[in-house]
């Protein structure tokens, strides 16, 4: 049976199985669970569809099939009976179906084409099929459209990242009843392609060759060799080293097969493969040392050889370029040619690299193409160091001042801020000539003026005693500690964003259940509010509706923030609560006061309604974007 790509689990004439579209994409399967007939019906043959209303609660499809030589139609009822969502997958089915259908009747000559339009040739239908079965294996991972319909690949990927799956199923629960689950569906794995792409080309990727001989390690345990070989590694074997099955097929009949690879790993053979060099006391085997020195490719340097090698690879080229061995110094003995019990590591590996890339599709230079000096060749040979930068194609985007982005439209002017700008500029530079006037500083005993009283430091008081009799001036014990508090402070911020925080202090004092309950709450309000905007910004009328209650939707969705905020900030009163608690015990059996700030506790509403201000600023700037729409249609937004 073809395997499978669009499916659901529904019942037919009460006996559970799976209803499902062949890969080939030709014919609507049912596949019993149980040892029933299955259903195959030709897409084909598909005349109609029904379906139940999104309101229903069961979930049904009717197929009417009518083959060429039957007189009437038969109808097929499916009961979708997934135990997770039956609706996504019976809308899955029935878009798939209704697409195919459309695409049949697109080729059927029969059908009349606008503008007068003939179906393709059968010439032009073949180049197509045979082009669409090449590239379809890579194609489909760059169209959205098939992204955005696979549900099998979407389950998976929702298996994968819980958190996705969360936001899926709370957004979905929480939709307005306007939006079917099939256009939710599209609607949110429509943002999400890239993330379908990626993850259906990590899940479809194949391992490539490598060295097997140098990936498995025997070991000697108490005496007996101990080694660990898949079937897998064993058919590697064979296709990198022909020698290996040549012995293989000659000697296992005779020998068992756990006694071949034992001895196997243990010969001159296997070092020979392997590229080490042979010695004196290593042990021998009659039966693998027979075959030291029979050929280990089958033919693959003639072919190699035969291919045409571009100038910037071709090595042997050298030799005639360099006018051979009389030019210049004598080559390095690894570069000579001979045989390879020279060097034999670097011999084994360049033909075992051989070997494995011999089997990979080139990406760069076509073997069929015709010798010359193309354009591409002449790229290949170019001299880029040379060449001067390329000039950039591209729209540069100077930002200044990137704070106001960030920052609220009505922010309020810090307090320094407000300090600076009583500030006359004339009395400020009179105060500082009097201030550093050498008339009025007195002189150290070392000699040379002492500046401490110009800068307000006096060594032998407290700044806490002059802090009511006379303001903080630049350089005193209260400018030096506030500088140091912001210099600490800044310093902190950095170290944070280069290495990042740890958990609790990334929660800024939230409980791990707030805060997952707050991440839930900012994607899912984030999914709803990209629905409003494609909706608003689409301008289609016969949608007006349904934006109606996208705006009720993010409206409640300011009251799921609210909820957040309100349990964190009771959490947080506990917290305080309970630290009372423990300071009064302490003072009750010791009689020591513990000093303590209930400001030191995180948390609560005000970190939640900073986590959440962007979001909540975008959310009023589309309910105020939609009211200010329906006041110039003249429509009351109560």
């Amino acid at each position: 049976m073809a395997s499978l790509s669009v499916q659901g689990a529904a019942a037919y004439k009460k006996k559970d199985g799976t209803l499902s579209i062949a890969r080939d994409q030709k014919s609507l399967q049912w596949q019993p669970n149980g040892n029933e007939k299955p259903v195959q019906i030709a897409i084909a043959h598909i005349t109609n569809l029904q379906q139940t209303p999104e309101s229903a609660a069961k979930v049904m499809l009717k197929v009417f099939e009518k083959s060429p030589d039957a007189a009437e139609s038969v109808t097929h009822l499916f009961h979708f009976n997934s135990p997770t969502n039956p609706r996504l997958e019976a809308n899955a089915v029935k878009d798939a179906l209704t697409n195919l259908i459309s695409a049949i009747k697109a080729g059927d000559a029969s059908v009349p084409k606008a503008n007068g339009a003939a179906p393709a040739s059968a010439a032009m239908a073949i180049a197509s099929a045979v082009t669409s079965k090449s590239s379809s294996g890579s194609a489909k991972w760059y169209d959205d459209n098939a992204l955005k319909f696979d549900i099998e690949l979407q389950q998976s990927l929702m298996k994968k990242d819980p958190a996705l799956h969360r936001t899926y199923m709370e957004a979905r629960r929480t939709k307005p009843d306007t939006i079917s689950d099939s256009q939710f569906n599209s609607q949110f794995w429509s943002t999400r392609t890239n993330i379908l792409r990626a993850h259906g080309i990590e899940v479809n990727q194949k391992r490539g060759a490598y060295n097997v001989l140098s990936a498995v390690k025997p070991r000697q345990v108490d005496g007996e060799l101990k080694m660990n070989i898949s079937a897998e590694q064993v058919q590697l074997i064979f296709s990198q080293h022909p020698l290996v099955k040549k012995v293989y097929d000659q000697n296992v009949p005779k020998l068992n097969e756990m006694e071949f690879w034992s001895r196997f790993f243990l010969s001159r053979l296997f070092k020979k493969l392997k590229g080490e060099r042979i010695v004196e006391t290593d042990s021998t085997d009659p039966t693998f040392d027979r075959y030291l020195n029979d050929n280990n490719d089958t033919g693959l340097n003639e072919r190699l050889l035969s291919l045409h090698i571009p100038h910037i690879l071709d090595l042997e080229g050298n030799e005639e370029n360099q006018g051979g061995s009389k030019g210049g110094n004598r080559a390095d003995f690894t570069m000579r040619p001979g045989s390879a019990a020279k060097v034999p590591i670097v011999r084994t590996l360049n033909s075992l690299s051989e070997k494995i890339m011999a089997h990979v599709a080139p990406s760069d230079v076509d073997p069929a193409d015709p010798i010359g000096m193309d354009e591409e060749t002449f790229n290949a040979l170019a001299l880029r160091d040379l060449q001067g930068d390329a000039e950039e194609n591209r729209i540069m985007l100077n930002i200044k001042q990137q704070s106001q982005f960030f920052a609220n439209e009505k922010s309020a002017i810090s307090t320094e801020a407000l300090l600076y700008e009583k500030q006359i500029p004339a009395e400020v530079l009179s105060g500082l000539r009097i201030d550093i006037d050498p008339s009025r500083m007195s002189t150290r005993p070392s000699g040379g003026l002492d500046l401490s009283a110009a800068i307000g430091v006096l060594e032998d008081s407290d700044s806490e005693e002059e802090e009511d009799e006379k303001t903080p001036h630049v350089g005193s014990k209260a400018s030096l500690v506030d500088a140091q508090k912001q210099i600490l402070e800044g310093i902190k911020a950095r170290r944070t964003e280069i290495d990042g925080s740890d958990s609790q202090a990334s929660l800024s004092g939230l409980s791990q259940k707030i805060f997952d309950r707050l991440t839930l709450t900012h994607a899912t309000t984030t999914e709803f509010l990209h629905h409003f905007w494609v909706l608003f910004l689409s301008g289609d009328a016969d949608r007006a509706g349904e934006l109606a209650k996208i705006v009720e939707t993010l409206e409640r969705a300011m009251d799921r923030i609210n909820a957040v905020a309100t349990d964190a900030e009771k959490e947080r009163e506990d917290v305080i609560k309970r630290r009372k608690q423990e300071i009064r015990d302490h003072w009750e059996r010791t009689g020591k006061k513990i000093h303590w700030s209930p400001n030191s506790v995180g948390g609560g509403e005000k970190v939640v309604k900073e986590m959440m201000q962007p979001t909540i600023k975008t959310i009023q700037k589309a309910t105020k974007e939609y009211r200010k729409a329906l006041a110039a249609e003249g429509v009351d937004a109560a």
